[in-house]
């Protein structure tokens, strides 16, 4: 699986692309109203005659800013070797600007403009430091991704998608005090691409402890995928959670049977582990289980697939790498 198309929703609101440099200047009656959508502020990814920072300048003069609920951060110029810093210092200046922003998303960015293991990233706190009022951040990438241990109080959703997530990006935010997130979603991806976290380091996401609110956590795209379920198996926030994600990564049937033997799952609404490597006995199983107590359990196989070597070496992979 690759990520081909940019957000179509963000922050319960459609999304709506702020016209580039080479479109007629945007009258006020020509655009939505400001509070309506998600705003989607992107350049050339490649060679592009306009910077970032530029394009956003014309929307912060078009648009009536203090209405504006979210934003999209898409493509910067040359997102394959240039980190996202000016852009975060333009958002950050404009924050007297934009008091009602509640939803950030940064770098939407799809495989034809770079791939997500490519994107350059940096570090995303201030963002988070500027905008006490968000309640929902989304950031795109983890080649030089920092995400140090911050505290939040208004953040409700947090998701951070990945090929590989840098081990001290998940040391940050498992460090991170986050008393009103409700959901949050990692993409760990591989070691490939820079994902060297291992189960340890997730161990402050399975105690919740920092997360008294969490009831939705996925952690998934994971070469680690067995481990990661057979810590799920005992760990304490489960019994919280309404809907747990283990989607996208190397499951095997190893780690579905270690949550099935593990604590009781049956007050989940929802268990997703679509892009596994089940057997059809072990798939069976987790269906036969959870449904009749009205879970909803995603395990379909999706895309998943495996190579094996002459020496009977079996290679499988993530569902989103490089």
């Amino acid at each position: 699986m690759t990520i081909h198309s940019h957000l179509e929703e963000f922050h319960g609101l459609p999304v709506f692309a702020f016209p580039d440099a080479d479109d007629e200047s945007p009258g006020a009656a020509s655009l939505p109203s400001p509070e309506s959508v998600a705003w989607r502020i992107a350049v050339e990814a490649y060679e592009s005659e306009e910077e970032w920072e530029d394009a956003f300048a014309r929307f912060l003069a078009a648009v009536d800013t203090e209405k504006v609920r979210a934003l999209i951060v898409g493509a910067w110029s040359d997102v394959y070797d240039t980190s996202p810093s000016a852009v975060i210092t333009a958002l950050v200046a404009a924050r007297d600007r934009l008091p009602a922003l509640r939803g950030l998303f940064l770098a939407d960015i799809v495989m034809e403009e770079c791939e997500i293991s490519w994107i350059v990233q940096g570090d995303i706190s201030p963002l988070l430091e500027a905008f006490p009022g968000l309640e929902e951040f989304g950031v795109r990438g983890g080649n030089g991704l920092v995400f140090p241990a911050l505290r939040h109080e208004r953040l409700r959703t947090l998701t951070v998608e990945t090929g590989g997530m840098p081990v001290e990006a998940v040391r940050g935010i498992a460090a991170s005090d986050l008393p009103a997130l409700v959901g949050l979603d990692l993409w760990l991806g591989t070691s490939n691409y820079g994902g060297d976290a291992d189960v340890a380091d997730l161990e402050p996401f399975f105690a919740g402890t920092r997360l008294p609110s969490l009831t939705r956590l996925a952690l998934r795209n994971s070469e680690i995928q067995d481990a990661i379920c057979t810590a799920l198996a005992s760990a304490p926030v489960v019994a919280r959670l309404t809907h747990l994600d283990v989607s996208m990564g190397v499951l095997t049937d190893d780690g579905a049977a270690a949550l099935l033997s593990g604590q009781p799952l049956t007050h989940l609404e929802v268990l997703d582990l679509h892009h596994n490597y089940l057997s059809t006995g072990v798939r069976t199983r987790l269906l036969e289980t959870l449904e009749p107590a009205g879970v909803a359990v995603d395990a379909d196989r999706d895309n998943a697939d495996s190579d094996e070597e002459e020496d009977g070496t079996v290679w499988r992979f993530v569902a989103v790498g490089e």
